[in-house]
């Protein structure tokens, strides 16, 4: 577990690089308040300052990895001392997937993952909602998710998400132990997707939206998306998303409905061992 002090000295770190790189780190905050005893955190300090730190971010088999360090006290090789230090803890944790992650705009970080060797994996965008006039919906049918959802959340996560059944099964048990975040998507009657919706500070945030692939393509997915956002707007909440990405044009969808990138983060495949 993280003390108050560690994550208000990780959140102080994290304004200051963002403002001086005019980036966003995506530091997985839920996870970092909610860790427990695993060490999956990694710091250095001097002069009782935090200058660096590496968080691990495990999902099922795959291990994410973002860190920063002080503007200041860069090319010192603090990061680099981190960053085997947080290797050897995921070899010692058996994970068999590494993904680094870095802000697009991070010139630093993106260097220094092509010195590591490490492979661009995909784009990770985070999207906010233009108001604009958006179509009724009422013939889909979002339903809070329960412990009867599993086997279908699961079948999701391995058909449209292309997880192994390993891993969604280990992804979809921590997630329906929240409910109120989760959501299926029915279609007469059927489930036929699902979607997470957050709300934090004011916004509402869209994560895990997918269709199983023999209903893609009949335009449900832009009507969950109208349904959402109308809901969410009504409330109150501006509106954004998260959606993983190979290449732009998959973004089309998000964008019909006045959805727009405002930050990007590059994952790259590291190896194992």
């Amino acid at each position: 577990m993280l003390t108050t002090q560690q994550l208000k000295d990780i959140e102080q770190l994290q304004k200051e690089c963002e403002i001086h790189d005019h980036v966003q780190l995506k530091l997985n905050w839920e996870m970092l308040e909610a860790r427990e005893a695993d060490p999956l955190d990694f710091f250095h300090y001097e002069h009782d300052e935090l200058v660096a730190f590496i968080g691990l971010y495990p999902f099922g088999s795959t291990v994410e990895v973002c860190g920063m360090v002080k503007v200041n006290e860069r090319r010192k090789g603090h990061f680099t001392r981190l960053f085997h230090q947080a290797m050897e803890q995921v070899k010692l944790n058996g994970y068999r997937r590494i993904l680094l992650n870095a802000p697009a705009g991070s010139e630093a970080g993106r260097a220094f993952l092509n010195k590591l060797g490490a492979e661009h994996a995909f784009s990770e965008y985070q999207m906010e909602w233009q108001e604009m006039t958006l179509p009724e919906t009422d013939d889909i049918n979002l339903r809070q998710a329960t412990s009867e959802d599993y086997e279908m959340s699961v079948r999701l996560s391995v058909e449209a998400f292309g997880l192994d059944e390993e891993d969604a099964r280990a992804t979809e048990g921590n997630y329906l132990t929240d409910k109120s975040d989760n959501l299926m998507i029915d279609v007469n009657e059927e489930a036929v997707g699902k979607v997470r919706v957050s709300h934090k500070e004011g916004q509402a945030w869209i994560y895990g939206f997918c269709i199983l692939p023999k209903h893609q393509g009949q335009g449900i997915g832009r009507k969950v998306l109208c349904k959402i956002v109308k809901q969410q707007s009504s409330a109150g909440y501006s509106v954004h998303l998260e959606v993983e990405t190979k290449n732009g044009q998959a973004l089309g969808l998000y964008e019909s409905v006045g959805f727009r990138v405002v930050h990007a983060q590059d994952y790259y495949h590291y190896p194992c061992g």
